[in-house]
């Protein structure tokens, strides 16, 4: 389940079992795993951080609707996914190091432990907003009822507190020393792969597939009564504001559902069937393959970081209407700095 495990696997079993050959099949792939993710964090840091934080001051500045149910999920999912951009810095430094790391334990510890935070927390809050669209669509009163900002706070509170304790376990193994040097985000013993096998299907089941079923329901259902009232012909401003509203419920669900798809259902099934391999000894050109296709797939489930910010944009017109009128403030600014400095110049030569 951990990404120092999931992509420098050693096999299950007595020290005599993890024989060179095995070892430096699990390890002679090390230049791709670094190359991929160095280039990956590279790209994902500066949109991740910036989007993010930009974001927050958005949401901040929306003092009507800070108290929303969906605008303090929201909030809550942005910190998320700017509190992991953070530690993409590190992961950067140890893999330009060619997988050296040179930082205390703890902090080795807090970036494997901060991604799977990251991870399930996003997939919680995405399958949260999703529940809040349905029941604004479907039951607007009881919608109204239930989500009064204490109880969305205690729940927000309640989804960071379930997937912290229960990513607990990936704080248990810092750095180790492989080849004379120090490493992060690598198996400290071939016997924790049983237990990680367990967890993974722990956090299969409660931190994907029942999100994922919780959002496709949602969808069917938002969609089913978008086509039962599009059928109907009204057209009072009361109505056409429903429809419109209905139609951006749809691509917010639209938007997660596709988070889901490419983000989080490769990474889960490629993850299981790796552990598998691992655990049943399997080829090793078979636990190449699926090694590599980790890489990848975890490459995958860390842009989530970078898609949450299209997702407030295009499923938030208020969002949209504060970013616009940032931009148009700084084209403001830049016109009459421009101004400024052009009649400072005129001023100079007469």
């Amino acid at each position: 389940m951990n990404g120092r495990l999931l992509t420098t696997p050693m096999v299950v079993g007595n020290n005599s079992s993890t024989t060179p050959e095995l070892l430096r099949c699990f390890h002679d792939d090390d230049k791709f795993k670094y190359s991929a993710y160095t280039f990956t964090y590279l790209l994902l840091f500066p949109v991740a951080f910036l989007g993010n934080i930009g974001a927050l001051v958005v949401f901040f500045q929306q003092s009507s609707r800070r108290s929303s149910a969906s605008c303090m999920v929201m909030m809550n999912l942005a910190l998320s996914d700017g509190s992991f951009s953070l530690t993409l810095p590190l992961r950067l430094a140890y893999y330009f190091q060619g997988g050296v790391w040179h930082f205390p334990d703890w902090l080795c510890r807090l970036c494997v432990y901060g991604f799977y935070v990251n991870l399930y927390t996003s997939i919680l809050f995405l399958t949260l907003l999703s529940v809040l669209r349905w029941l604004a669509v479907a039951q607007p009163l009881r919608h109204r009822a239930l989500t009064t900002p204490t109880r969305t706070l205690l729940v927000c509170l309640s989804v960071w507190l379930f997937v912290g304790v229960s990513s607990a376990p990936f704080l248990s193994n810092g750095v180790i020393s492989r080849d004379g040097s120090p490493r992060c985000f690598e198996p400290s013993s071939p016997s924790s792969w049983g237990r990680v096998l367990i967890l993974n299907y722990v956090a299969l089941a409660l931190g994907f597939l029942l999100p994922f079923l919780t959002i496709i329901i949602c969808y069917s259902r938002i969609v089913r009564r978008l086509m039962i009232h599009t059928g109907l012909h009204d057209n009072s401003l009361s109505s056409k504001a429903r429809l419109r509203n209905r139609r951006r419920s749809v691509h917010l669900v639209t938007m997660v559902t596709v988070t889901f798809l490419l983000c989080f259902l490769p990474y889960h099934v490629i993850r299981t069937l790796h552990l598998h391999a691992v655990c049943g000894r399997w080829n090793c050109d078979i636990m190449l393959a699926l090694q590599r296709a980790v890489v990848v797939t975890l490459c995958l489930a860390a842009s989530n970081s970078v898609v949450n910010p299209l997702l407030y944009y295009y499923s938030t017109r208020t969002f949209r209407d504060k970013m616009r009128d940032a931009q148009s403030s700084l084209s403001f600014r830049r016109g009459s700095i421009r101004s400024a400095r052009v009649l400072m110049r005129r001023r100079n030569t007469t």
